[in-house]
């Protein structure tokens, strides 16, 4: 009942059936209970002026036989809801209702994600005018009634420069009961900006989608871009990329066990891995000349290469670096008080993992088999050892060891590759004639989880739909789930392990 692709590969838009409603919600239901995942649901609307208030609603799901599928159906303002039976679909039909005004009939929770003005105009999906509504922040939240109830708000504004998201915790005493998280406070459009790409603009994009994760939006965007051009970049290109996306992983998993440390008063890592983050950083900006990979990926390859010289002044400093990041890990898992504190706090089962999508470290700290490096490699990649990283329990102490046992298969993995580069050219033209009306979906594994583009081509080849997932798109509902019954108090720490992204969410 659906179509199959591969990562990075074209699929003719012809190639997929269009089901009815009724066989699209059974095929997916299938696809489900058989150990599918869902990557992404987004709607298309219908270029047919005779059917402008239809839309196309595709959706993408991962088998374990490591195919992906593609499923199509046609819907109109309303729809019935998947989230009741499949949690994992909850944000994305909230997303297509505040976009387009599509309603997901026996939603449990329909809100906006993101307050974003619906492109057909008029009235919204909540019966409001776009032009005055929604304002951002004004909505309903859930709430919990009873003697001795009460609320706590958090934010949108935080203390120290980060992003704005707001938490609401519903607590009796100090327990709490529900956490609602409610972003999009920076919306800035991105998706639609990305619109007829590649243009001059699109890498500028793309590269702020989430600071943190340059290279791997990066990286995904231009996967995608190749894909429709049937490019296949140098064997060169494929290992530096390789490189700097476990660079970027390093310097954020480092600095996020420092920022545990930290919340928990162990100062001695918490010392250790801030300053370790930045080293991190900075052999990135050896490579390119910025910090967090800026320039560094474009379509066809990179833009900038290394010499003999460099890859030995690169293998020195992992040397000396890879003894310190040790050293200072084992100080902070050694501890008692270190892991007394993070044992049993902010646990999320394995069943409520997959039926949330959690990805990435999140993921695999609940089991859940998920790295997009071992199940969709391209190319070169193959030849790529990752180990399998799991963990069962869910909680803090968890998704801290993934964190450290992804750090040592990194610096490994940086240390082999860069020992044994390719010789030859970094990028290749973008000479083929792209695949028009077509669907290509893209993923890579970021250093928080899955980073999933999707792009639907005109009949020219250009984009003419994008959308993109940020892994924080999946994981901010298992940071609320991982604070059920959880004390208040545990909050920060729970945050700190999980470190999602704000605008990762809103682009």
């Amino acid at each position: 009942m659906s179509a199959t692709t591969k990562n990075s590969k074209t699929l003719p838009l012809s190639d997929i059936s269009q089901l009815t409603y009724e066989e699209y919600a059974e095929a997916v239901t299938n696809g489900i209970q058989k150990g599918g995942t869902l990557l992404a649901s987004m709607v298309d609307p219908v270029s047919d002026s005779k059917q402008a208030s239809l839309h196309d609603l595709f959706t993408v799901i991962s088998y374990p036989d490591r195919t992906i599928g593609v499923f199509r159906t046609r819907i109109g303002s309303h729809f019935p809801s998947l989230t009741p039976n499949y949690p994992q679909f909850h944000l994305f039909e909230r997303e297509i209702a505040e976009q387009h005004g599509l309603i997901a009939d026996g939603h449990p929770w329909l809100k906006p994600v993101r307050f974003h003005q619906v492109q057909s105009g008029g009235i919204d999906a909540w019966g409001r005018d776009p032009n005055t509504h929604p304002l951002v922040g004004e909505m309903e939240y859930f709430q919990v009634s009873g003697d001795e109830i009460h609320e706590v708000g958090v934010g949108p504004v935080h203390a120290g420069v980060i992003e704005p998201g707001h938490f609401r915790f519903q607590c009796f005493g100090e327990k709490v009961l529900h956490l609602e998280i409610s972003l999009g406070y920076q919306h800035r459009g991105l998706e639609s900006g990305l619109v007829e790409a590649p243009s001059p603009r699109s890498m500028a994009r793309i590269e702020t989608m989430a600071g943190d994760t340059t290279i791997g939006h990066a990286t995904a965007h231009c996967r995608l871009i190749e894909g429709i051009a049937g490019t296949h970049i140098p064997p060169r290109a494929v290992a530096l990329r390789a490189v700097a996306l476990e660079l970027e992983r390093l310097a954020n998993h480092v600095g996020d066990i420092g920022a545990m440390a930290g919340d928990i008063g162990y100062l001695p890592t918490a010392s250790f891995c801030g300053r370790l983050r930045g080293d991190y950083l900075n052999m990135t900006a050896q490579i390119c000349g910025s910090r967090f990979g800026r320039g560094l990926v474009r379509p066809g390859g990179l833009l900038f290469d290394t010499d003999q010289k460099m890859v030995d002044e690169l293998l020195t400093g992992l040397t000396e670096i890879t003894k310190q990041t040790k050293g200072a890990i084992k100080l902070f898992f050694n501890a008692p008080s270190v892991l007394s504190r993070l044992d049993h706090t902010g646990t999320v089962s394995l069943q409520d993992g997959l039926d949330l999508g959690l990805t990435g470290v999140a993921g695999r700290a609940c089991g859940i088999n998920c790295d997009v490096r071992r199940l969709y490699p391209l190319g070169k990649e193959k030849n790529h050892f990752h180990p399998e990283i799991l963990r069962q329990k869910g909680d803090v102490l968890a998704r801290a060891q993934v964190r450290r046992l992804e750090i040592e298969a990194s610096l490994d993995f940086i240390k082999n590759t860069l020992a044994d580069l390719p010789k030859g050219q970094i990028i290749t033209p973008l000479e083929k004639q792209p695949a028009g009306d077509s669907i290509i979906i893209s993923l890579v594994e970021g250093w928080r989880g899955r980073i999933a583009h999707l792009g639907l081509t005109d009949p020219k080849g250009l984009l003419r739909r994008y959308k993109v997932i940020d892994p924080s798109f999946f994981n901010w509902s298992g940071l609320a789930m991982a604070l059920r019954n959880e004390q208040i108090s545990d909050f920060p720490l729970c945050n700190k392990s999980f470190n999602l992204s704000y605008c990762g969410v809103d682009l």
